[in-house]
C-alpha cells in the first residue's frame, strides 16, 4: 500500500524557549523512526530565526545533510510586519513552501494577537497557501497556569488543568470565524479534545472549508498518566494541547471514521526525561511534545482497521493520500501510480507488534506508548524504489531525502461556493420558524400586558 506521510516535528526544533531545549531527534534519527513506522515522507515546520523566515528556513536546510527520506517544510508565523509578509511571498514562489502555521497559544513567544492572525489569513489566500493554526486561547491558558501555580499545583497534571478543553474549543471556533471572515481554508492541527472537533464539525456542515487533524496520541490515550506520582512518567506525557479525559479520545476516532476529522497526524516532538526534569518544580517549564512518527501506523491499524471503524482503503486515505492531497503533492505522493514516487509499504495485517522504548529508533529515552500492545506490522518499508527498512534493519543512505517542493494551492478550489437549493431551502424554513416563534412571543407578551392593565 501507499506509505504514510505526515507533518510533524523530528528536527531540532526548540521547546517554546525554555531552557533553549531542543528535540533529541534531529533528520536522522527522527526519519530512522518514521521509516521502521512506514513513512517516507513529512513536513517539518520551521521557526523563524529572530523573526526572519530566510533565516529560519537555511537554518533547517543546514540540518536536513543526514536526511534519509523525503521531506518538506512549512513555517512558523511568529510576528507580523512588512518584511514577513515578503518573505512569506518569496517561501511559497520561490521555497516551494505551501503552508504557514499560527500560534494562538504560548503567550510572550509564539502568540500572536487576532489581527496578526487576520493579516496573515489574508496573505495565505492571496499566495494560495494554506493556514494552520494551533488553537488553544494563549490568554486564558496564561492566567489558568497562574491560578494553578498560586493553588501550590505544580506537576504535570497542573498542564491539563491550565488548559482546558473549552480552552481548545473557544480558539478554534475563533479561528473558524475569522477564516469564514477571510474566506479562505482553514487547517486545524493536533484537534484533542470534544470542544474543538464539534466547532470543526459545525463549520463543515456550513459548507466552510475545515480540515481536523487528530494525532494519535489523542486518538489512543487519557490524562490519567498526568496524575502518575512518578514526576518522570508523568511528565513524558505533556503535550499541547494536552492529552484529554477518558472520552474524548473515543469521540475523536468517531470522527476521523466519519470523516468528520480527516487525517492523522504525530506532532512528534521528543524531549527526553533530563530535558522534561527541567519542569520538575513548576509545570510550566516542562518542554512540550511527544513520540509518535515510528508508532503512527502500527497504532491506527490496531485501533481503526482491526477494530472495524474503518476500511483498509480509509487507512491509506488517513494515513496518506489526504496528507499528500491537501499539500498539493498528490499523485507523486499518497498513491502507487505510473509517475508516482517509488514509496510503499508492505504491512502484515497478521504480524503482532510491542512497543517498547528500549527498542525503538527515536533518541528520546521514554516512549508514551511504551508496552502497548498489537496487531498489524509494517515489515516491509521502499522509498523512492529502494528497500529502506526491512527486518528489522535501516538500510537508508545518509543524505539520500530529498526537499520536496510543494506548489502553490488553488484557493477557489478549497472553499465551498453558496449553499446548495436544498440547504438554502433549509435556511429559509429555519428563518421562517424562527419568525413564526417572534410573533408568537411578541404576541404573547403583548397579551400579558394588556391582562396587567386589567
Amino acid at each position: 500500500m501507499p506509505v504514510g506521510s505526515t507533518w510533524h516535528r523530528p528536527s531540532h526544533t526548540p521547546g517554546n524557549g525554555i531552557h533553549g531545549t531542543e528535540t533529541v531527534d534531529d533528520f536522522f534519527s527522527g526519519q530512522a523512526a518514521a521509516l521502521a513506522g512506514g513513512t517516507t515522507m513529512h513536513i517539518d515546520f520551521v521557526i523563524p530565526v529572530n523573526g526572519s523566515l530566510s533565516a529560519g528556513f537555511d537554518s533547517y536546510a543546514k540540518k536536513t545533510r543526514n536526511s534519509v527520506m523525503d521531506y518538506g517544510f512549512h513555517m512558523a508565523i511568529t510576528k507580523w510586519d512588512e518584511a514577513v509578509s515578503k518573505e512569506m511571498e518569496l517561501m511559497v514562489k520561490e521555497k516551494g513552501i505551501n503552508s504557514f502555521k499560527f500560534f494562538m497559544a504560548y503567550k510572550g513567544s509564539l502568540m500572536i494577537s487576532d489581527e496578526l492572525l487576520l493579516q496573515g489569513l489574508e496573505k495565505c489566500k492571496s499566495l494560495g497557501a494554506l493556514a494552520m493554526v494551533h488553537a488553544e486561547n494563549g490568554d486564558a491558558v496564561a492566567e489558568g497556569q497562574r491560578k494553578m501555580i498560586d493553588l501550590g499545583i505544580t506537576g504535570p497534571e497542573g498542564h491539563a488543568l491550565s488548559r482546558p478543553p473549552l480552552l481548545e474549543g473557544e480558539a478554534t471556533a475563533r479561528a473558524i470565524r475569522l477564516a469564514k471572515f477571510v474566506n479562505t481554508p482553514l487547517y486545524v492541527v493536533h484537534v484533542m479534545s470534544i470542544d474543538a472537533m464539534e466547532e470543526i464539525a459545525n463549520a463543515k456542515k456550513s459548507g466552510q472549508r475545515v480540515i481536523g487533524e487528530p494525532v494519535v496520541s489523542g486518538l489512543i490515550l487519557d490524562d490519567s498518566w498526568l496524575w502518575d506520582p512518578d514526576f518522570t512518567t508523568a511528565a513524558k506525557y505533556v503535550m499541547s494541547p494536552p492529552i484529554r479525559k477518558a472520552g474524548h479520545d473515543k469521540a475523536l476516532q468517531a470522527a476521523l471514521s466519519s470523516g468528520v476529522l480527516q487525517l492523522v497526524g504525530t506532532d512528534h516532538c521528543t524531549f527526553n526525561s533530563t530535558q522534561k526534569a527541567f519542569g520538575i518544580d513548576d509545570f510550566r517549564k516542562i518542554p512540550n511534545g511527544v513520540n509518535g512518527i515510528e508508532e503512527r501506523m502500527h497504532l491506527i491499524w490496531d485501533l481503526m482497521v482491526e477494530t472495524g471503524r474503518i476500511s483498509v482503503t480509509d487507512y491509506v486515505r488517513i494515513t496518506s493520500t489526504e496528507c499528500a492531497r491537501i499539500f498539493n503533492i498528490y499523485p507523486r505522493k499518497g498513491a502507487i501510480l505510473a509517475g508516482s514516487d517509488a514509496d510503499i509499504i508492505v504491512l502484515n495485517p497478521n504480524s503482532t507488534f510491542e512497543i517498547s522504548a528500549a527498542s525503538h529508533h527515536s533518541r528520546s529515552d521514554t516512549n508514551v506508548y511504551d508496552g502497548r500492545k498489537g496487531k498489524g506490522k509494517v515489515e516491509i518499508t521502499i522509498s523512492q524504489g529502494r528497500v529502506v527498512w526491512q527486518d528489522g534493519v535501516l538500510r537508508a543512505e545518509r543524505g539520500s531525502g530529498r526537499y520536496i517542493e510543494m506548489p502553490p494551492l488553488v484557493i477557489s478550489s478549497m472553499v465551498w461556493g453558496k449553499p446548495t437549493r436544498t440547504i438554502s431551502l433549509l435556511f429559509e424554513l429555519l428563518s421562517g420558524a424562527l419568525n413564526l416563534r417572534c410573533k408568537v412571543l411578541e404576541s404573547l407578551r403583548l397579551s400579558q400586558s394588556d391582562v396587567q392593565q386589567r
